[in-house]
């Protein structure tokens, strides 16, 4: 039975200081569940080739060496020892992740297991192949799978036959860290990138991925007098955006932030007027920058991406969604919000009730302790 004390191990290929969507939501639900009392283990690829253990706020982290990292999927031939060597009450995967979903497999049935499906494997299509009665059996097996949302729930290809086990989980942040401060932020960081109290800016908070549709953004930009663009972040795209900003002739309008701290991150948000989150594809499943920017008061812009985006942000309530590739569309509805300060203050006030009501971290927690308490209910029939 699931018990304030219960030992959970949670198994991705990445933990913190690595920064990522699944990364941070898997941070902060470990953390989460450690103040509630939980014994609390997660279990990730090291950055190197050696292993080790630490604790981190609570969480007990144990980093596997790996060996090779193949289609960004870190090889870690010890994982599934480790797993069966820790004996928890409960295991959660965090899917997509395959060593992860396979070392559940070999590890045996009697530990009660929960899936959170993040997001469909969508670049990997060739491996895809050889992985999906992979994927469809540990689906199978799982006795909970946790979805985002329900257009996810809807449109996933492998989540239709598993159905009746999927439990819609919305990922949740701590909404009062991102609310207002009086202005003190916003002015400190304008005035550290050296940019104008009065000028109107449009932000975006995240890695600077293939499927994220920056260089949409950064094309979209030169449609939009006199605005400028915050990109707060790095990743792998980072230099050739820097480039295609210089080609475009807006580099002195596009500031590169590069990576912030925790501490420093909802100021990022209030420094802007708005926000955009241009992806591409549905490897973009939920959008956790979204809701820290509704959370800070911010009407946001995203693209309609038959994935949860567009159920968190709601077009014409919280910001406007637009196709996805489109700079013109992009532009024009940067530049209908940039035009009409009512409705842009109308939007950030619905898009912070909308994150307030919905995406609560406690709420999140709350609700998966349910879903955890079903998953071992089953096992105990």
């Amino acid at each position: 039975m699931i018990s304030a004390s219960m030992r959970i191990v949670h198994v991705y290929k990445h933990y913190y200081p690595v920064i990522g969507g699944i990364e941070n939501h898997v941070r902060a639900l470990a953390e989460e569940q450690a103040r509630r009392g939980y014994e609390v283990t997660v279990m990730a690829a090291s950055p190197g080739h050696g292993g080790g253990k630490q604790v981190i706020d609570g969480v007990r982290l144990v980093l596997l060496p790996r060996i090779a990292t193949l289609c960004s999927t870190p090889i870690c031939p010890t994982l599934p020892f480790r797993l069966r060597r820790e004996r928890p009450d409960l295991i959660h995967l965090h899917f997509p992740y395959p060593p992860g979903e396979l070392s559940r497999l070999v590890h045996g049935r009697d530990t009660p297991t929960v899936i959170t499906y993040h997001c469909d494997v969508v670049r990997q299509r060739r491996l895809l192949r050889l992985y999906e009665p992979l994927l469809r059996r540990v689906l199978e097996r799982a006795d909970r799978v946790v979805v985002t949302s329900p257009p996810y729930l809807d449109t996933s290809r492998y989540l239709p036959s598993v159905r009746a086990k999927c439990t819609v989980v919305p990922l949740g942040i701590d909404v009062e860290r991102f609310a207002d401060d009086g202005g003190a932020s916003r002015r400190r960081l304008r005035r550290g990138w050296g940019i104008a109290e009065e000028a109107f800016v449009v932000g975006f908070v995240g890695r600077m991925r293939y499927y994220k549709g920056l260089d949409h953004l950064v094309k979209a930009i030169t449609q939009v007098p006199a605005a400028r663009l915050l990109l707060v972040g790095d990743g792998p795209l980072r230099q050739q955006l820097q480039r295609l900003s210089r080609a475009l002739g807006v580099s002195e309008r596009v500031t590169f932030a590069g990576q912030i701290s925790d501490q420093v991150l909802p100021g990022c948000y209030r420094a802007a007027d708005l926000f955009v989150l241009p992806s591409t594809s549905r490897a973009e499943a939920f959008g956790t920058s979204m809701v820290e920017a509704m959370a800070a008061g911010l009407p946001v812009i995203s693209t309609e991406l038959a994935s949860g985006t567009s159920w968190v942000n709601e077009s014409g309530t919280t910001g406007l969604v637009v196709p996805p590739s489109d700079p013109p569309r992009l532009a024009e509805a940067i530049n209908c919000l940039r035009e009409d300060p009512v409705l842009r203050s109308r939007m950030g006030a619905a898009a912070r009730r909308r994150a307030s009501s919905l995406f609560r971290l406690s709420s999140m927690v709350d609700a998966l302790d349910a879903v955890y308490r079903s998953a071992a209910a089953l096992r105990a029939v």
